[in-house]
C-alpha cells in the first residue's frame, strides 16, 4: 500500500540540476532521453513554492507545472476526489489541487460552475525589495479538480500546465526537473545510463530514493512485526515444554516398565520427542488454516475497513514466500522446543544417563 501511495504520483526517476535551481531545457536532448531502453515517457517540470488565497485565507503550496504525459503516467483521472483531471479548458489554463490543500482554505468545486477560483501569488524571478514593489505576480486561477494520492501530495501540491508555470515565473526555456516514467524492472538500468551521461551536472533519484525514509520505515515495521511474533511463539513454546514435563511425570511408571522390558534410552527419547512434534504440528496446521483463511476472507470480502476512507478495505497480500518463511521458522522452533526439553527429561528421569 505504501509503495502504491507514493509510486503512483512520484516519477520513476527525477533529474534535477546540481548547479542551481533551474536549468535550460534546450541543453538536454529530450529525444535522445526518450530513446533510452525502458523509458515509457518523460515530462519537463517546473516546481515552485507559491501562495494561494481564497477569501481571507492564505496558504503555501507547491506549484508543479507539468504537461499531459505526466497526468497520463500518474493516472490522475483515477485519483480524483471530485471535479475533472483537466489542465486546460476552452484554451484557458486550469489547475488540479491536493484535496486537503483546498479544504484548508475552505474551497470547494462548485457543481454549478464546475470550478473554484483562487488567487495565485507567484514569486517574481527578478524581484527586488528595494524597488518597493510587490515581489509576487498575482493572477486568478480556476481549480477544476481535487486529487487524492498521499498525505504529502494532498497537503501541498497544485498541478498547473507547464506553459502557464513558465509564463507566471518568466522562466522561458528553463525548467527545474525532468520526470521519467519507466517499468519497475528498468528503473535501475535507466538511472545508471543517466548517471553516466549527466552524473556530474544533475542529481538523479528514483522514487524509492526520494521517499527513502517512508520505504525504509515500511520495511523496518515488517521486520519488527516478525520479531515480535517470533518472541510470542517462543513464549508460547513454554506450553509445549510444560505439556511434555507433565507427560513425563504421568508416564513415569510406564517408562520404568518399558526400561525393564529392554527399551533403550534412545527409544524412549524418540517416543516423547515425536509426541512433542505431534503436539506442535497440530498447532501449526490449525494456525496455517486460520491464518490463510483470514487473509483470503479479507482479500475477497473486505471484512476490515480503514477509517475515513468510504469503505476502503485494509490492504492485504498473501504471498507464498511469506507463508513458507513462517512455516519453516515455526517448524524449526517447534523441533528445538521439543528436542531439548525431552532430552533433558530423559537424562534426568532414566538412571544412568
Amino acid at each position: 500500500m505504501v509503495s502504491k501511495l507514493y509510486s503512483d504520483y512520484d516519477p520513476s526517476i527525477s533529474m534535477r540540476s546540481l548547479e542551481g535551481k533551474t536549468f535550460d531545457s534546450t541543453t538536454v536532448n529530450l529525444n535522445d532521453l526518450r530513446k533510452i531502453p525502458g523509458v515509457i515517457s518523460l515530462s519537463k517540470a517546473i516546481e515552485e513554492t507559491v501562495i494561494v488565497k481564497h477569501g481571507k485565507k492564505w496558504i503555501n503550496a507547491r506549484m508543479v507545472g507539468i504537461d499531459y504525459s505526466f497526468t497520463e503516467a500518474c493516472d490522475l483521472k483515477n485519483h480524483m476526489v471530485d471535479g475533472y483531471p483537466y489542465l486546460e479548458e476552452n484554451g484557458e489554463p486550469t489547475a488540479v489541487i491536493g484535496a486537503s490543500l483546498l479544504d484548508k482554505i475552505d474551497g470547494y468545486i462548485s457543481e454549478m460552475d464546475g470550478y473554484e477560483e483562487l488567487t495565485l501569488y507567484t514569486p517574481l524571478r527578478d524581484a527586488s525589495i528595494a524597488r518597493l514593489k510587490s515581489p509576487f505576480k498575482v493572477s486568478p486561477l480556476k481549480v477544476v479538480g481535487r486529487m487524492n494520492y498521499n498525505k504529502d501530495v494532498n497537503m501541498s501540491d497544485l498541478l498547473v500546465p507547464l506553459n502557464y508555470a513558465e509564463i507566471q515565473l518568466n522562466y522561458g526555456s528553463d525548467i527545474t526537473a525532468i520526470y521519467f516514467h519507466a517499468e519497475k524492472e528498468d528503473i535501475e538500468g535507466i538511472k545508471s545510463i543517466l548517471e553516466v551521461k549527466f552524473g556530474k551536472k544533475f542529481q538523479i533519484k528514483t522514487a524509492a530514493e526520494k521517499n527513502e525514509l517512508i520505504f525504509k520505515t515500511s520495511e523496518s515495521e515488517k521486520k519488527i512485526v516478525v520479531l515480535i511474533l517470533l518472541f510470542i511463539f517462543i513464549l508460547a513454546a513454554f506450553n509445549l515444554v510444560a505439556s511434555l514435563n507433565m507427560l513425563f511425570i504421568e508416564k513415569k511408571e510406564n517408562i520404568e516398565t518399558m526400561e525393564r522390558f529392554g527399551a533403550t534410552r534412545q527409544f524412549i527419547f524418540q517416543i516423547f520427542f515425536f509426541e512433542g512434534i505431534l503436539i506442535a504440528f497440530k498447532g501449526i496446521l490449525i494456525g496455517l488454516v486460520l491464518g490463510v483463511g483470514v487473509c483470503l476472507l479479507q482479500i475477497q470480502f473486505a471484512l476490515l475497513q480503514m477509517p475515513n476512507t468510504d469503505g476502503e478495505a485494509f490492504p492485504m497480500i498473501l504471498q507464498v514466500k511469506d507463508v513458507l518463511f513462517i512455516l519453516v521458522t515455526v517448524i524449526v522452533l517447534s523441533i528445538l522446543s521439543a528436542y531439548f526439553p525431552v532430552r533433558y527429561l530423559v537424562r534426568r528421569t532414566i538412571e544412568g544417563i
